[in-house]
């Protein structure tokens, strides 16, 4: 199996100097996170807003998206690709204190040119 690590992710349709020599479908990465009895989101969510970002928030996002996009290589790595295109990224709030998000795209093997 292809170390997950590896897998090159990008958003576009082609890759300079590869050629994709099998497409093997689409491939997915998702998660969930709640803050949910969180202290530390509790305090941030009653912040006033004038005091600018919830960090704890944003830590949160960076997250969620990071842990989505290694689900994405470790699908991608299972099917035998070395690389993900077309990569496109969906985030959505589930609740006040959660956060959901998916990384697809279609898993390729390239090859250089």
């Amino acid at each position: 199996m292809i170390d997950p690590s590896t897998v090159l992710v990008v958003t576009t349709e082609n890759v300079p100097g590869y050629q994709v020599a099998a497409m093997l479908g689409e491939v997915f990465g998702s998660t969930s996170h709640s803050s949910q009895g969180s202290f530390t989101a509790l305090t941030s969510s009653l912040k006033p807003i004038s005091q600018g970002e919830l960090v704890h928030f944003s830590k949160t996002i960076d997250s969620v998206r990071l842990e989505a996009i290694a689900r994405l290589k470790i699908a991608a790595a299972a099917k035998g690709a070395n690389a993900v295109v077309c990569m496109r990224f969906e985030m959505d709030s589930i609740s006040e204190l959660g956060i959901s998000a998916v990384a697809y795209g279609t898993a390729v093997v390239l090859t250089k040119q």
